[in-house]
């Protein structure tokens, strides 16, 4: 079976395209993807057969060779709502540097809740 990366994939038309470790492009239907799976990332390593379509190779039963994708990208918000989420915690960490150049670390339970708020932020950004 060929292998190779994800060019592109766009979940919204339903296909990408991969390019195999020789060279060649392959379209990507989304019936060629995991069950269950909606997404692919670029440059995803993948294996994949292939069978010649109406307009050149097309991938079948595609199969991930890099690590699973993650679960925190199909849940985290949509780009609009995570904007409004970094404004409000810059405006937060704004109130946090303030306090640290007069002197004060925030209290425990505060510092605690912004270091949780700041790791899922990073999280979903990761993604």
């Amino acid at each position: 079976m060929p292998t190779g990366r994800i060019k592109f994939y766009d979940s919204a038309k339903g296909f990408g395209f991969a390019q195999t470790d020789d060279g060649e492009e392959v379209h990507v239907p989304s019936s060629a993807l995991p069950a269950g799976m909606t997404e692919l990332r670029s440059g995803t390593r993948v294996e994949f057969g292939v069978a010649e379509g109406r307009r050149g190779k097309q991938a079948l039963s595609l199969r991930l060779l890099d690590d699973a994708p993650s679960v925190v990208r199909n849940q985290r918000p949509a780009p609009d709502r995570m904007a409004v989420l970094v404004e409000d915690l810059i405006k937060v960490l704004d109130q946090t540097s303030n306090g640290l150049r007069r002197g004060r670390y925030p209290q425990p339970a505060q510092a605690r809740t912004l270091a949780q708020v700041l790791r899922r932020v990073a999280d979903d950004l990761e993604a």
